[in-house]
């Protein structure tokens, strides 16, 4: 789509990225769905291509390039083949994860986790939502109380996207009991520490590939040196990173919506009934002209939201309004591309077919849509 985001380096870049996802991840993508994995090769080899981790400093073993328009790149690079659960994977690590880590770790932490993040060797994940506390998180009840010079942390954590391949997990939990907002904290949580389970690779509607898991945190000793930014930052150090993880989801949607649209039309315009082909149906030539206009549009207004973030100026407001109208976008283009497909659209040999599985849950996570415009609304009315 005709874009003036990007310059000649971002292009060239995109070389790099369609080249590997062409020899790398096309072949695989059936097979990580019926192992309902990733495998970890892929990671490395997309840490190697420079394809992860691109805004780890240089000290650390990363490019040290912090300009999202690359993450732009590999998602829509990505989303061409339909690979949405490999979009959504490395989704938490380098728009939500790593923003953490860059931004609340010390440089000892740094040393010790960013070089993973560059490589590919290091999966990640973010526990929030719990069985009892999904969008509303002053309803968690994992909770971190002082022991000795560390934590000791219990609870559990649902829905968690890396969850079982995940090396590190930053775990959100309730530090004292008595404060509001300042009731709670960030620990980092590494694969191998007693106590820390994970439970059942949980069966999804779609994303097959993308692990999502259940964790249980059962007296995990958690040292000093892995509480992440101070005691009781936590709530408003998510309130901080959220705006880059709404937007990167709102990116994955706007991706696949492109994707979705393109398959939609080179499909009605070979398809034939009724003695021509379904594009020359009047009735198909305005669904799309909608669609066209909507994802146009959306791309202009992420676009704008993109330069912002690349300034430090993404508001949260912003970023609530990228996520729910793209999301809600995505959703209306892959639809009416299942029904422009008729039967075949129900097929899941057919990309737009397993991108009506995958986008579902693009309106649930990182907030659901009501809570986005919830957000809004409190920012118009106040």
């Amino acid at each position: 789509m005709e874009t003036d985001l990007y310059e000649a380096d971002h292009e060239a870049y995109r070389e790099t990225a369609r080249e590997f996802i062409r020899r790398e991840v096309v072949p695989k993508v059936d097979g990580w769905d019926r192992q309902r994995a990733v495998d970890r090769e892929t990671w490395t080899k997309a840490g190697a291509a420079g394809l992860t981790g691109l805004a780890v400093p240089e000290r650390f073993g990363g490019a040290g390039v912090s300009d999202y328009r690359y993450r732009f790149v590999v998602s829509e690079e990505i989303a061409n083949v339909g690979a949405a659960a490999l979009q959504s994977s490395f989704g938490v690590n380098d728009d939500i994860v790593l923003g953490y880590l860059l931004e609340q770790a010390t440089e000892e932490q740094k040393a010790r986790w960013l070089p993973g993040f560059a490589s590919g060797e290091t999966i990640s994940a973010i526990a929030m939502s719990e069985p009892e506390a999904g969008s509303d998180l002053r309803g968690v009840v994992t909770q971190a109380v002082r022991r000795g010079d560390g934590w000791l942390l219990n609870g559990s954590k649902t829905f968690i996207s890396n969850g079982v391949l995940a090396d590190l997990v930053i775990v959100f939990a309730k530090t004292d009991q008595t404060e509001g907002a300042g009731g709670y904290s960030l620990f980092v949580v590494e694969r191998g520490m007693p106590g820390f389970e994970r439970g059942r690779k949980l069966d999804k509607v779609g994303l097959p590939a993308q692990d999502t898991a259940e964790l249980f945190f059962r007296d995990v000793e958690v040292p000093a040196d892995n509480l992440l930014g101070g005691v009781g930052e936590g709530l408003r150090s998510l309130m901080r990173n959220l705006p880059r993880e709404r937007l990167g989801i709102a990116v994955a949607a706007q991706c696949s919506a492109e994707a979705s649209l393109r398959w939609t039309l080179d499909y009605v315009r070979q398809r034939r009934a009724f003695g021509r082909t379904v594009a020359q149906f009047q009735t198909v030539g305005f669904a799309l002209a909608e669609l066209r206009t909507q994802v146009e549009v959306t791309r202009a207004y992420l676009d704008r939201c993109v330069r912002q973030l690349n300034a430090g100026t993404l508001s949260a407001v912003d970023a609530a309004k990228a996520k729910w109208w793209a999301t809600d976008v995505q959703w209306k283009v892959i639809d009416t591309g299942v029904q422009l497909h008729g039967g075949y659209g129900y097929m899941t040999e057919y990309p737009i077919a397993r991108a009506f599985m995958d986008a579902r849950v693009q309106r649930i996570y990182g907030g659901t849509n009501e809570i986005m415009k919830e957000i809004i609304s409190r920012d118009l009315l106040r």
